[in-house]
């Protein structure tokens, strides 16, 4: 019997000693990265493609640059997270759950989109009338593909990389489009470089809209994305990772005053601007990697909640009533974490009863990410500045239709960690995050101004701002003890 021991020893000694190191004879404590990208160009051949973000029946004629999927995948110990970012104007939830199902051994997967205003309808609001969809189901399903293929190729490529992280702000280079004025200008960049103190990659977060081009472009374009993207590539050598963030607001390079190398001031609408403003991205990126510092990005902490958020706007629960829109509803019931479905839509009825004499509410979800010391919002729309840097208005303007509601919990200041990041549009694309304190659809107009300004059209309504801070508030504080 003893013998027989000392031989089972013998042989668990020798399986640990040969068993083949992961990825290149990476320690088991030692964080690895990798990084890939796939085309999600839509094709034209014998399709039409309509174009997000402006108006209606916008037709794509051609290709200016191609659209990608770009993917960071995360490996510390035996856990991993993979980070994706599109360049399209909005995914929603249900995609990006379906994404998740086919990538089951890992923690968590973040999608998150650019925003952008020159790619393919996604969302089904930009068809050929307000009455039509512009979603291609087929495009869709394609998408959903790339991006599992990017996960996949960026985890196969994985590496022992060692951490820089630093920061830069560049007011000059947004246009806020709302009052009051908040710009949230910090871009936040991180290089990852391997054992022989090569890049393995770059990820860059700045908080902008991408739609330089305007809506009268016709050419299928990732806007500044795609030339900051390509300009950091082609200095470093290595992969680029652009995310989005805090891009309500409105956060946008339209009316950007942007001066060509001679000093000529470029127009709005123009690939001159777009491709100046992502050379000047690309160098208030290049200021920050060079202010960078080394950062620790283990263990690697994923958090998120599902949670229900009230559908009040009119125009969006008639988009889905006519299925311009197709997305599954629910019935609120004034509880933020739990609701029943909705039944379909029923032609010529109420929207809002639907036999159970309740609204509806959208399923969505908020995420909060802790790789090391840095920390992570993933929030899943266009929010604004005020939201996250703790500005909202104080004390409000007279013409807000809700200036007794209460100042939401700011975003940044539940991130406690040494380093922070937003990443918008993360999980899906609900519309403006307003402060409700802001909300301004009714006469009389806030700011002596006599119409309301933009905003209120593209949000779910005034009360999800309250209900989306409060769940992430809830969210950190309840998960608040990870922090070893």
């Amino acid at each position: 019997m003893l013998r027989y021991m000392i031989h089972l020893v013998f042989l668990s000694l020798l399986g640990f000693l040969f068993v083949p190191a992961d990825r290149g004879d990476v320690g088991p404590g030692e964080l690895q990265v990798g990084f890939a990208e796939t085309d999600i160009t839509p094709p034209l051949k014998g399709k039409t493609v309509y174009l997000a973000g402006f108006g209606h029946n916008r037709q794509a004629t051609g290709v200016h640059d191609p659209l990608m999927a770009r993917a960071v995948v995360f490996r510390h110990g035996q856990e991993k997270i993979a980070l994706v970012s599109i360049d399209l104007i909005g995914f929603f939830h249900p995609y990006i759950e379906r994404i998740r199902q086919r990538l089951p051994d890992f923690r968590y997967v973040l999608v998150s989109s650019t925003h952008n205003h020159e790619g393919p309808d996604t969302l089904g609001l930009w068809g050929a009338s307000p009455l039509q969809s512009g979603v291609d189901a087929e495009y869709l399903a394609e998408v959903e593909k790339q991006i599992i293929a990017a996960v996949q190729a960026a985890d196969a490529g994985r590496k022992a990389v060692r951490v820089r992280i630093g920061s830069a702000h560049a007011p000059e280079l947004l246009h806020d489009g709302r009052e009051p004025y908040v710009k949230h200008d910090e871009l936040v960049a991180l290089e990852f470089r391997d054992r022989e103190d090569k890049r393995a990659g770059i990820i860059v977060q700045w908080n902008c809209h991408p739609e330089t081009l305007g809506g009268k472009n016709t050419l299928i374009s990732a806007d500044f994305v795609g030339v900051t993207v390509k300009t950091l590539c082609e200095k470093y050598h290595c992969p680029v990772v652009y995310f989005t963030g805090t891009v309500g607001g409105l956060m946008t390079s339209l009316n950007v005053e942007i001066k060509s190398a001679a000093g000529k001031t470029l127009d709005d609408g123009t690939f001159e601007k777009t491709e100046r403003y992502g050379e000047l991205l690309a160098e208030v990126a290049e200021h920050a990697l060079k202010a960078a510092q080394p950062v620790k990005l283990t263990p690697l902490q994923a958090q998120r909640r599902l949670v229900f958020l009230p559908l009040d706007n009119k125009l969006y629960l008639l988009a889905r009533q006519l299925g311009v829109v197709q997305r599954e509803a629910f019935l609120w019931s004034g509880d933020l974490y739990k609701a029943e479905p909705a039944p379909p839509p029923l032609p010529q009825k109420g929207e809002r009863k639907g036999g159970a004499d309740k609204p509806l509410c959208l399923r969505s979800e908020i995420a909060w990410l802790r790789l090391g010391d840095l920390d992570i919002a993933a929030i899943p729309g266009e929010i604004y500045p005020e939201l996250v840097l703790g500005k909202v208005q104080d004390p409000t303007d007279p013409g807000a239709d809700f200036p007794d509601a209460p100042i939401e919990p700011a975003i940044y200041k539940q991130l406690r960690g040494p380093y922070r990041m937003l990443i918008g549009l993360a999980g899906d694309e609900i519309g403006y995050i307003i402060p409700k304190r802001q909300w301004d659809e009714k006469a009389p107009f806030c700011y002596g101004r006599k119409k309301a300004q933009y905003g209120e059209v593209n949000s779910l309504g005034a009360n999800t701002a309250p209900l989306l801070c409060r769940a992430f508030q809830e969210l950190v504080a309840s998960k608040s003890r990870l922090r070893p």
